[in-house]
């Protein structure tokens, strides 16, 4: 099937030139660079050149918002083929470590979030099966996932008429690691009643029944899973392992024995008592592999399940892609260094453990590629970026350029204010901008900074929210939701509020402490912070400094230019600008956690709710009671840890 692009508009002239020039450019090198603007279109750029090129495509994105909002954009440009998310599943990680200074071992603990996980599968199925398949994923893609050809070796084909006996599909699903469980159906699990069996795959909502007569598959259906009705007769259909990492039974018992060799190899070299500890470690998980299939910890040996040599790269997201594959980059400024740091970070925990004998030293072999090898399986790459750094520009030559909006915005005004008497001069706007209707997004450099001027702007009777790396990324989603929905309006941050956010309802941006020069006051990043209000056409920032630095001069300079280009550009073909009009979608669920609420939030959430409960309570609705007491005690619990946190970093500041 082929990429089809469904758009309810045109590409403007300028997007026109630019995909004509990247798609000329491809035919004769493999990476180039799209320096687009804010509010340029870039993402509609990508979607044209993929319906141009007609390749399987890879979308990387620095962070799980952006990576969010490019998957719900082109999941619109392109209805009937498969766009997929793939982003790292855990809502919580801490990975296993030891610190030989106090002699602390922490084992690895996380908590994953199974409808990440279900979109993971998602997507390595639809890349696997459709050629017309665009992923769009943030940099843990090029972290280790199993080898692709046993994924797609286990996989199960089931087709009408196939001879089958039900032992024989039994043990089918079970060898693609699908369990039986005739009481709750769910996910990556399969029920048998007399000569039905129903499965939901790993990676979808709904149903698959499969019916045998006699020792034939009689008939496979599609059955909604909440009604029970059949969507759909299906005469085949391919089975995916029900999880990502799985290994042939001749595979594991090879592994099993170079596991046992390489221990026997390791153990002379340690002094007795890591010896004795790598030895009984090793030893009960070679045996959880044999009876149970599986042992905590086991992707540390998924070189030898893979069969690859030390030091040799393991398999990722891309090798399940075909060679020629396209590859999009987007915000690379941010996207390209995430990729060199993540071997040497991952490389110096594990050090520790092999070391000190809790690992043998295969561990070091499952991990993120290195940046050469990377490099390697890039194929044909495009780097989009508003400040593309010198990699890029080095690697792919003279960027194609991109700088005018078609809907005639301009850059905001930007103006700088002295620090004494910000915070006054900061409401009166915010409270000008929020009457015009408009939302408000300040930036300030700590996570303890916007909380208190998230407290302090909420007391003086603002609708004031807080975002930062503490909150899950399916929470975030829905937080920039609300913003634009206008359930509140002003959203303070730290360096979530960069690149790609897409809020056209955003028209005033402030920038706290802007002479900090530093990674998030460095040129680049007070130019991409500037840039989140350039959707609107009363796009204004102001910036809050004694002192003009150079970055905060260039990024002035570079933004006045912009603003004199489109100006020009929309006198010569009489554009009046307008700011962008975009539908808010529907709510995917609320968010649960309080990380984003202030104290006083906080508080008068719980006074509401405790009147909810005893009103409930007073009209015999005990479950509705029952569920608004736990909801409480959750309040409670988040208020608790913010009080007790604020005792911490108090006593820490005591001499």
């Amino acid at each position: 099937m082929r990429f089809k692009l469904m758009a309810p508009y045109k590409m403007s002239r300028g997007q026109e030139k630019a995909v004509k020039k990247l798609i000329s450019k491809f035919r004769t090198t493999d990476k180039q660079t799209l320096l687009g603007i804010t509010g340029s279109g870039k993402t509609f750029v990508m979607a044209n050149l993929i319906n141009n090129i007609q390749k399987p495509t890879l979308i990387l994105a620095h962070n799980k918002t952006l990576a969010a909002q490019l998957y719900a954009e082109l999941k619109e440009y392109f209805p009937n083929n498969r766009v997929e998310y793939f982003i790292s599943f855990y809502s919580y990680y801490q990975p296993e470590s030891y610190l030989p200074t106090t002699d602390m071992y922490i084992e690895k603990d996380s908590d994953i979030n199974e409808h990440i996980e279900k979109m993971r599968m998602h997507a390595v199925s639809s890349i696997l099966s459709r050629e017309d398949t665009i992923i769009v994923a943030s940099i843990s893609c090029i972290y280790g996932l199993g080898n692709p050809e046993d994924y797609e070796g286990m996989a199960a084909d089931f087709l009408v008429g196939k001879q089958m006996k039900r032992r024989e599909l039994l043990r089918a699903l079970v060898c693609i690691q699908y369990e039986r469980n005739d009481k709750v159906l769910g996910a990556g699990r399969f029920r048998v009643r007399g000569n039905v069996v129903d499965v939901i795959p790993s990676y979808e909502e709904d149903i698959l029944r499969i019916e045998l007569e006699g020792e034939t598959i009689k008939s496979i259906k599609e059955v909604d899973s909440i009604t029970g009705d059949v969507k759909v007769s299906i005469d085949k259909i391919t089975l995916y392992p029900a999880r990502q990492y799985v290994v042939p039974e001749e595979k594991q018992k090879r592994a099993l024995e170079q596991i046992k060799k390489e221990l026997e190899e390791e153990l002379p070299t340690l002094p007795a008592l890591e010896a004795q500890r790598l030895k009984k470690r090793v030893n009960y998980d070679i045996e959880m592999i044999k009876e149970m299939g599986y042992c905590k910890g086991i992707e540390n040996y998924s070189r030898h399940f893979d069969g690859r040599s030390a030091g040799e790269p393991p398999f990722v997201l891309v090798d399940y892609f075909p060679k020629d594959y396209l590859l999009i980059i987007d915000e690379s400024h941010q996207t390209i260094p995430q990729a060199r740091g993540m071997f040497k970070g991952d490389y110096s925990r594990k050090k520790n453990l092999v070391d000190y004998g809790f690992r043998l030293s295969c561990a070091f072999d499952n991990r993120p590629l290195k940046f050469e090898e990377f490099e390697k399986k890039m194929g044909k790459t495009l780097f989009v970026s508003a400040t593309p750094a010198e990699y890029e520009l080095n690697v792919s030559g003279k960027p194609v350029q991109l700088i005018t909006r078609p809907t005639g915005l301009l850059d905001p005004e930007v103006e700088i204010h002295p620090i004494d008497g910000q915070m006054k001069h900061l409401m009166d706007e915010a409270k000008k901008t929020i009457s015009r209707g408009n939302r408000v997004l300040i930036t300030t450099l700590t996570k303890r900074m916007a909380e208190d001027l998230t407290d302090y702007l909420v007391k003086e009777g603002l609708r004031v929210r807080y975002m930062h790396s503490e909150i899950d990324s399916l929470d975030r989603i829905e937080l920039i939701r609300q913003l634009r929905a206008g359930d509140f309006d002003i959203l303070v941050g730290i360096n979530l509020l960069r690149e790609g956010l897409d809020v056209p309802e955003v028209s005033t941006i402030f920038i706290l402490d802007a002479d900090k020069e530093g990674f998030l006051r460095d040129e680049r990043s007070l130019i991409q912070t500037i840039g989140r209000a350039s959707r609107n056409v009363n796009g204004k920032v102001f910036l809050y400094a004694d002192q003009k630095t150079q970055s905060i001069k260039r990024a002035v300079e570079v933004t006045r230019y912009r603003r004199m280009f489109q100006k020009s550009y929309n006198q010569k073909n009489n554009i009046i600008p307008r700011t962008i009009v975009k539908s808010v979608a529907e709510s995917k669920g609320e968010i649960k956690s309080t990380k984003h609420l202030p104290k006083s939030e906080i508080k008068r959430r719980l006074i509401e709710i405790d009147a909810k409960m005893r009103s409930a309570a007073a009209r015999l609705e005990f479950e509705k009671a029952i569920t608004l007491r736990d909801r409480i005690q959750e309040l409670e619990k988040s208020l608790d840890w913010i009080l007790s946190k604020e005792e911490r970093d108090t006593s820490k500041k005591i001499p």
